[in-house]
């Protein structure tokens, strides 16, 4: 089974646990946005992937206002590529964190994963999911 969504909207990554002397607690802002990854897996589908799972994050940052026309179509054909905040490994963990017991059972399960960034008119994360190989030493 293969499942592709599209995460609108601002990208996050997966901010660090705050830590106090009475507790440790998740950012309000990870909160949000694991929640909005997991709506918009659910509005496509509530089934749940088993097995091995090979993930593909497309991170598409939207091309900022003031950018020149030269600049603009070099990020459209690709020869410009973004290279800010968030990192690419910490908004492959919010991805893959939010669909924890609703896409699969556990993240371990993904054994490959390929993330890109690019520029493009609109700003979003486009996710696939998909099973490789259902057998599992063990069962």
């Amino acid at each position: 089974m293969k499942i592709t969504f599209k995460v609108p909207g601002k990208i996050r990554g997966k901010q660090r646990p705050r830590v106090t002397k009475f507790c440790t607690f998740t950012p309000q802002q990870t909160i949000q946005y694991e929640n909005w990854v997991k709506l918009c897996y659910r509005n496509i589908t509530k089934s749940k992937l088993i097995g091995y799972i090979k993930a593909h994050l497309h991170i598409q940052h939207a091309i900022p206002k003031s950018t020149s026309k030269k600049n603009r179509e070099k990020m459209l054909c690709g020869a410009l590529r973004p290279d800010k905040k968030p990192d690419i490994d910490n908004v492959a963990k919010i991805i893959l964190d939010s669909l924890n017991g609703i896409a699969y059972d556990d993240d371990k399960q993904v054994v490959e994963l390929t993330v890109k960034k690019t520029y493009g008119e609109e700003e979003y994360v486009n996710v696939t999911v998909e099973e490789i190989n259902t057998f599992r030493i063990g069962e």
